[in-house]
């Protein structure tokens, strides 16, 4: 009885964690302290607003006041000295900070929920496949933790039936070894569905400490969307001035380079990553570019849009273009993808000014469920 109360207490405390991180999700999304605590599978949320269970001393556990009368002033139920640790009490109510632990799945569903963000269907499906055993019928000997209790009852109430021992006055079945019926099982090789993520970023001087903050945390709530969708992620990060190479996940987020900005080097490197390692027809691609709108000159858009018209779009589930708003940047990339590909159904544009704005980023990225 105490274990399921302790259950039920149990569910209820996370039901209470559930609803208050889906009231202030916008919030969650707009801090990136967060993702410093995350782990393979959990990511501890700190969540001032939940007060800590305490002890409260009822009449029995006074102190053993006496009985009679007493003088004003007197003090009663302390005796000796005062004990170590004891002063006097603050004039402030303490503050009660609870990080609790919440596994990346949930914090997705979370996220699908109060974001109304449709599941996504496959597009391209990985040309490896897993082993699983699926159980597709009956036999006659296996490990007991395999018996199928219905088939043996069955074997044995027919047995006795036809030998005559069967007593409806009496009706007990016992099986026999003969009776025994198991779960039978073949292996069979499913295909996975895996999708690769492909992060470009402009890291000239203009976009600074700020702006990549904003695409650290924009890219943490896309991951862990993508990541309840599919089986496997895979990630690659693509930096980019006036040239674009790639790098791992720390140099993405830390390196800054001085040079212009020359958008059209990472589509070129992107569209070679997909055609080298992640063709359409196996995998969905998810290419995500961040950038503070500023661009070498009209030549290098044109550029631009031609890639992605010819051999991103035509190639990716979706692309998505971030903009952050940087004081140096022109801010004019974005309305030139919405002048000349603004139809295109698998491009997603949104402007990430600050922090509040990642919700809504997200929103329009993962709102299309492709």
């Amino acid at each position: 009885m105490s274990i399921r109360r302790v259950e039920r207490d149990l569910n209820r405390f996370r039901q209470i964690v559930r609803g208050k991180i889906k009231k202030d999700l916008r919030k969650y999304m707009s801090q990136g302290e967060m993702i410093g605590r995350q782990g393979r599978k959990y990511v501890s949320i700190p969540m001032p607003q939940i007060d800590l269970p305490q002890f409260r001393y009822g009449a029995k556990q006074g102190g053993g006041v006496g009985q009679g009368d007493g003088n004003v002033g007197e003090p009663i139920g302390r005796g000796g000295d005062p004990q170590p640790g004891e002063g006097e009490a603050g004039s402030e109510p303490g503050q009660h900070v609870v990080e609790v632990d919440v596994t990346l799945e949930e914090l997705a569903q979370i996220l699908g929920e109060e974001l109304q963000l449709p599941n996504i269907e496959p597009r391209g499906k990985k040309n490896i496949v897993a082993k699983k055993d699926k159980y597709s019928g009956i036999r006659r000997v296996g490990p007991d933790a395999l018996r199928h209790f219905k088939r043996t009852y069955r074997e044995a109430l027919k047995r006795q039936l036809t030998s005559g021992e069967y007593n409806a006055a009496d009706p007990i079945v016992i099986p026999i070894r003969e009776d025994m019926r198991f779960r039978s099982w073949k292996e069979t090789l499913m295909p996975e569905a895996n999708a690769v993520i492909i992060y470009m970023m402009d890291v000239s001087g203009s976009m600074g400490t700020e702006q990549k903050e904003l695409v650290r945390i924009t890219a943490f709530w896309i991951e862990t969307w993508l990541r309840s969708q599919y089986k496997a992620i895979d990630i690659r990060y693509i930096v980019h001035d006036a040239a674009a190479k790639e790098v791992d996940q720390d140099t993405f987020y830390h390196i800054r380079e001085g040079g212009g900005t020359k958008i059209s080097s990472a589509y070129r490197l992107c569209n070679k990553l997909i055609d080298e390692h992640y063709p359409p027809t196996e995998w969905n691609v998810y290419p995500f570019h961040f950038s503070d709108g500023d661009n070498w000159g009209g030549g290098d858009t044109r550029e631009c849009v031609e890639l992605l018209r010819s051999q991103l779009l035509p190639k990716s589930n979706q692309f998505c273009y971030g903009q952050v708003r940087s004081l140096y940047g022109s801010g004019r990339f974005a309305h030139d993808l919405e002048e000349y590909l603004g139809k295109e159904e698998n491009l997603v544009i949104a402007e990430i000014a600050d922090r509040d704005d990642v919700y809504d980023a997200i929103k329009d990225f993962l709102g299309k469920g492709k």
